[in-house]
């Protein structure tokens, strides 16, 4: 009874607000306040209200959360470990082609033409600017 009650004064307050605000034009503010300020109302009338306070005050409902909680955190540590590559059979399907060392004439080939291709570019941006 005293859920009910306190449920429908906040319900009323909160669509004298919602009036307040519609008198100052503002119709689609004034509609989201009347709307929010129905759901107490609706909570209570549906038993949510009660069975969310039979709820707070049952250390086995708090325990589940916690367990609930646990189970989200370890969801997420796994997505955040998968993403930064730390492991499965992805990762080790990978490492070999990796691991593969390179002939000594392609080492050669890679580092001689860098530098060539890093001066060529030099060189046109200095023949552009006349320099």
């Amino acid at each position: 009874m005293l859920i009910g009650t306190f449920c429908t004064l906040l319900t009323a307050a909160g669509l004298g607000v919602a009036f307040l605000v519609a008198k100052r034009r503002r119709y689609a503010t004034a509609l989201r306040v009347a709307a929010f300020s129905l759901l107490p109302l609706g909570l209570a009338m549906t038993g949510v209200v009660r069975f969310v306070l039979n709820m707070t005050f049952n250390p086995v409902a708090w325990a589940g959360l916690g367990v609930i909680g646990l189970a989200v955190l370890i969801f997420f540590v796994a997505g955040f470990a998968d993403r930064r590559g730390g492991g499965g059979a992805g990762q080790a399907a990978a490492e070999p082609a990796a691991q593969a060392p390179a002939l000594p004439a392609e080492r050669g080939r890679a580092a001689a033409a860098a530098p060539a291709d890093d001066f060529s570019d030099i060189e046109a941006i200095l023949k552009k600017h006349g320099i």
